[in-house]
């Protein structure tokens, strides 16, 4: 076995089983691009500082270069015995280049290494977050923008409350993804800090110039406690916050879609392309792309849950626990990343409105209720009165088996001399909707005025 990267201390050898349980180089591979990059920039430091030559330095990028060409050519493929990623790039690199390869350690602990490691791959994936966002507004956009002047029931307690633009619906979920998009922004500036030159917890005494590699990396500033530089991770606890975030908006969408393709509400129906059918029912055909992310969300607050816990009761500096945080953000990562893919093509192409089944929901309930009273108010009579007195017709009127609309001019009148025909009008689900023209509202021209803002915001700041 390979003699480990710690020093002459010790004689032993681990325990086969300690050596599997200590080792991490099963999943931390996924850093080995950000480990090289970063290494590549540590050596150029080096020479910068004139801690070593420029000479080794350049021999020292161009094996970390090769290492990358080999990677990605599935050529090198560490084991177990390798324990992490960095030692196996240290390994292999002194392989290629000899005894210079021993100097890329100089002036940093495989602590700030990995710090640095980590930073540079979540600033990658919340870019790639962010663009995936954006795609799946661009869908939400783009079927709002045939459905403005649809109707579908709104809910509160999941029962009909009033009628609302589809449109409308459907630019909530975009505010919801707008958020999101910010706070994994806001979330970036925060993770793109470098802890690089912080060493294993108290800093370097070679002439380092932390500036120089955080310039390269594009780092937009450093760690000011080498101690902090280390053991942070407020980035990864942030992320995994905003990515459970995603997810529940997600899963609520997901949930609506689910209850929207049932034979109760029949709001939708499925295409062939983002459905399953049953192993022993031939008539079903199953919502499974909004389950799975339903489910999923859960996992990936799992995480989160798990990171705070984690972090919740490590002394400064660095302790092994922290070995612990790649695969929950990997996991998480992926999953918020294949979700955001699976929900955009399930809008785009894996369902249809049925138009005339939503026409008809608005059109057979009470959820115009609220607009009678206004009518009254907006005549005079005190609102409270008017809601009082809307009350009882509606109770009247499910006794007798009928609807709003139904009642004749007499039987309003009876309700109160303030109504007239008029009054046929305002209670129309199309009427309902057009009405509420208050700014965030429902109403069509303030749903058209949110299109075009969601539309600009795209261009804006896509």
């Amino acid at each position: 076995m390979a003699k480990k990267t710690w020093s002459d201390r010790f004689e032993g050898s681990l325990h086969p089983a300690i050596v599997l349980f200590n080792a991490s180089i099963g999943f931390d591979i996924e850093l080995i691009e950000y480990d090289l990059t970063g290494s590549a920039a540590h050596a150029k430091m080096l020479a910068h500082s004139g801690i070593i030559s420029v000479t080794e330095a350049e021999q020292l990028v161009a094996g970390l270069e090769q290492i990358r060409q080999e990677y990605r050519q599935g050529q090198f493929n560490p084991g177990v015995d390798q324990e992490d990623v960095h030692f196996a790039v240290e390994r292999r690199l002194t392989e290629l280049v000899g005894d210079v390869g021993k100097k890329l350690h100089t002036a940093r602990s495989r602590n700030d290494q990995v710090g640095t490691d980590i930073r540079l791959y979540l600033r990658d994936q919340i870019d790639q977050i962010r663009a995936s966002l954006r795609a799946f507004q661009e869908t939400l956009v783009a079927l709002a923008s045939e459905h403005v002047e649809t109707l579908i029931p709104g809910y509160t307690h999941l029962q009909r409350a009033q009628p609302i633009s589809l449109a409308h619906h459907l630019l909530a979920y975009f505010q919801m993804a707008q958020r999101d998009w910010e706070r994994l922004g806001e979330i970036r500036a925060r993770t793109n800090i470098s802890p690089l030159g912080s060493g294993a917890l108290a800093g370097t005494t070679f002439p380092i110039d932390r500036h120089f590699s955080a310039n390269l990396l594009g780092f937009e500033g450093l760690y000011a406690n080498s101690l902090d530089g280390v053991s942070d991770r407020d980035f990864a606890i942030e992320f995994l916050g905003a990515a459970s975030l995603i997810m529940v908006h997600l899963s609520r969408l997901s949930e609506e879609i689910i209850l929207w393709a049932s034979q109760e509400f029949s709001f939708i129906r499925l295409t062939d392309s983002c459905a399953t059918g049953s192993s022993i029912m031939p008539q079903k055909k199953n919502p499974d792309v909004a389950e799975l992310v339903r489910g999923k969300t859960g996992r990936v607050i799992g995480h989160l849950q798990s990171l705070l816990v984690l972090m919740k009761g490590l002394p400064l500096a660095y302790n092994k626990d922290l070995q612990e945080d790649k695969e929950a953000l990997f996991d998480a990562v992926k999953t918020v990343q294949v979700c955001l893919e699976a929900m955009t093509i399930l809008l785009s192409e894996g369902l249809v409105f049925q138009t005339e089944r939503l026409a008809q929901a608005v059109a057979e309930d009470f959820s115009n209720a609220t607009d009678v009273a206004d009518y009254l108010a907006a005549k005079g009579v005190p609102f409270r009165e008017a809601y009082n007195l809307v009350g009882k017709v509606v109770k009247t009127s499910l006794a007798q088996g009928k609807l709003l609309k139904d009642l004749t001019l007499a039987e309003w009148q009876a309700l109160h001399p303030a109504f007239d025909t008029d009054i046929y009008a305002a209670i129309t689900p199309q009427q309902v909707v057009a009405a509420r023209n208050s700014y965030g509202g429902t109403g069509f021209e303030q749903v058209r005025q949110a299109l075009a803002q969601a539309k600009l915001c795209l261009e804006v700041e896509g």
